[in-house]
């Protein structure tokens, strides 16, 4: 072998070798980028939550919208990082502080972070469920998780389940001391009733079979936006049983409409009914709102999450608010007002909640939502509300489920908000007021700081 071809033939071991080096070296971390483009994964994890919430025992509004938002925060945090223009919540919330961190100049697989983050904190959230339900859970997880596998490194994959699940956890803990920690183990603690004149009783024919009323405390829980803390309890009609006071004709105004009801009218108020013992209830029917946004828009996973954080916030900031002014006025339902001075005969379309009148939930989470839904999407999406669909016929009121067309997210609100007079359940007043407050309560959540 002469001088030239030694050479050559050191010159090709040191180039394969330096390749090998090299090639090592990016085995451990991931050549590829992660597509964080579509938010399916997102889609797939908002739906499981309303799986979760419709199949699991003692569901309420008031706990099911305290999860969706955790659920959405939760998500939104475990992607943050990875978008160079999105900002964390942490120290925006209330009382939520530093959250975990990742690793400066590591890489990260968010749609990994994300889907453990989910898993992790669904689990807790509903530890209650059934074996089936945590099975499905952990189905997906691992389905998604395997599909991340299989075209990253395993290195960055650990790492991003970590992450997710660290980031999951602090949100947790930080769930336990809002006052709605387990809140589905004290559905209907003992209550002492108000006696004065206009207060809410008890139902003859309700939603359930529950004498107290529904979370008589969650108006004291830790509301999640700092700003939605100061709003003020809104004022009420005063109470009268006279044919001509503001409050007499608030109920003739329901016990009128709720006999001519037309056969749309009756879908409205059937579509909009969401109760909680058969669907993901009312808070659910805004989540998935934000998933028909989401699907149409086709965001990146970063406003994918941010979309279900907002909506979740939004609901169950809703929530506390309206469960404080319920419990402030403890104020009654039509049903028990047009009995006693109207027509002793007469039953409402929809049967009536276990909780006061004023104001009305369905109407002070729905104009919430709304609002955030706006900011994100705009003022004239039209689209079609799917949240029922397949549901078989409600054969107690002869009503089809059919699937509800709307220009924008506000209109959506308005008929929530209407479908509760249409269902006898709520007067006008608990509406319009639910509908004003809600506006303020997403106006809050968008004012928070979203972006760098």
């Amino acid at each position: 072998m002469n001088k030239f071809t030694l050479k050559k033939s050191l010159f090709t071991f040191l180039w394969i070798f330096i390749s090998l080096l090299f090639s090592c070296k990016n085995a451990v971390e991931p050549v590829q980028i992660v597509n964080t483009n579509t938010p399916d994964v997102a889609i797939k994890w908002a739906n499981m939550s309303l799986y979760v919430m419709s199949h699991t025992p003692s569901n309420t509004p008031t706990y099911g919208s305290r999860s969706l938002a955790y659920m959405g925060i939760t998500m939104y945090e475990t992607v943050v990082n990875g978008s160079p223009t999105d900002e964390s919540l942490a120290w925006q919330l209330s009382d939520l502080t530093a959250l975990p961190q990742p690793e400066q100049g590591k890489t990260y697989n968010w749609i990994v972070s994300l889907n453990a983050g989910q898993a992790f904190m669904l689990k807790k959230l509903f530890e209650h469920a059934s074996s089936t339900v945590m099975a499905q859970i952990d189905s997906l997880a691992l389905a998604i998780h395997k599909t991340e596998s299989s075209i990253d490194n395993q290195e960055v994959i650990l790492r991003s389940k970590q992450y997710g699940e660290a980031v999951a956890n602090a949100l947790f803990e930080w769930s336990k001391t809002d006052g709605g920690y387990q809140g589905y183990l004290r559905n209907f603690p003992p209550y002492v009733f108000p006696t004065t004149p206009g207060s809410w009783t008890p139902p003859i024919r309700g939603q359930s079979p529950s004498r107290l009323p529904l979370h008589p405390y969650w108006g004291e829980n830790r509301r999640f936006v700092k700003a939605n803390t100061q709003l003020f309890v809104p004022a009420i009609i005063p109470y009268s049983e006279s044919p001509t006071s503001q409050y007499y004709a608030q109920f003739l105004d329901v016990y009128s409409k709720n006999n001519i009801l037309t056969p749309e009218e009756k879908e409205i108020a059937t579509w909009w009914g969401d109760d909680p013992s058969e669907t993901a209830g009312p808070p659910g029917h805004s989540y998935n709102l934000a998933t028909i946004a989401i699907k149409a828009f086709k965001p990146d996973i970063f406003k994918a999450a941010q979309t279900y954080a907002r909506t979740g916030i939004s609901v169950a900031d809703a929530f506390i608010a309206c469960w404080k002014c319920k419990y402030t006025y403890f104020a009654q339902r039509p049903a028990s007002f047009v009995n006693a001075h109207i027509d002793p005969t007469w039953v409402q379309f929809w049967p009536e909640p276990p909780f006061p009148a004023f104001s009305s939930g369905h109407s002070t989470q729905a104009a919430a939502a709304a609002i955030v839904l706006t900011e994100l999407y705009g003022n004239s999406f039209k689209f079609i509300d799917n949240t029922h669909e397949g549901r078989p016929k409600n054969t107690l009121r002869n009503v089809e489920y059919k699937n509800r067309s709307f220009t924008s997210f506000w209109e959506a609100a308005e008929e929530s908000a209407y479908s509760r007079l249409l269902g006898g359940i709520h007067t006008r007043q608990d509406n319009e007021t639910g509908l004003i407050e809600g506006r303020k309560i997403g106006r809050n959540v968008n004012e928070l700081k979203w972006h760098k």
